[in-house]
């Protein structure tokens, strides 16, 4: 087996690779979970957001995304830039809306686990992952908002995983884990 060097800049080291960055990318870790489990949260307490009879939120934005899709009839097709690209309008069209209420429960559970997983740093790397994942997926239906913050935030945490679960669970899990998974050998 043979092993490779990459040079990496002073600066991105000390930012991304570093564990002198940890209590920074705590804090930025603490800001993007709260936020995250904040507005889980908030759908949780809905019914429109969460539960048996979930989706009517959801159906409400699916359908604003959807009409974000064509051009106004006063525009020329040359000047319009739309706000949603058709081929999402059609995913949402043909996937989210036969099945509003599995989506909103879904989009309701994912929140607050990435929340979660963000704030104790338990998993940091999947829930960043699923959070820039939630957070593009928000953009390409046209909400704006803070997504694109949460979004530059959690591809840093992405970037950074090692030191941005250091100051957390994941610094006590994973040596747990890696050696359990270690110590399964398969079958053949």
């Amino acid at each position: 087996m043979s092993t490779h060097t990459v040079d990496v800049s002073s600066f991105t080291y000390s930012l991304f690779i570093s564990k002198k960055t940890a209590p920074f990318w705590f804090l930025v870790r603490l800001y993007v979970g709260y936020e995250w489990l904040v507005a889980g949260y908030e759908k949780v307490v809905s019914p429109a957001w969460f539960g048996s009879s979930a989706g009517a939120a959801l159906t409400g934005f699916a359908r604003g995304a959807i009409a974000k899709s064509t051009c106004p009839t006063d525009l020329a097709g040359a000047v319009c830039h739309l706000d949603v690209q058709t081929w999402y309008a059609s995913f949402l069209q043909s996937t989210v809306l036969p099945h509003v209420m599995v989506w909103s429960n879904l989009v309701t559970v994912g929140e607050i686990l990435v929340g979660l997983g963000l704030i104790v740093g338990l998993c940091t790397e999947a829930a960043a992952f699923f959070g820039v994942f939630m957070n593009l997926n928000f953009l390409l239906a046209g909400t704006v908002s803070t997504n694109p913050m949460l979004l530059v935030l959690g591809l840093g945490i992405l970037l950074a995983r090692r030191p941005a679960g250091y100051w957390g669970l994941d610094h006590y899990a994973m040596p747990f884990l890696r050696r359990t998974r270690t110590a399964v050998k398969p079958r053949h």
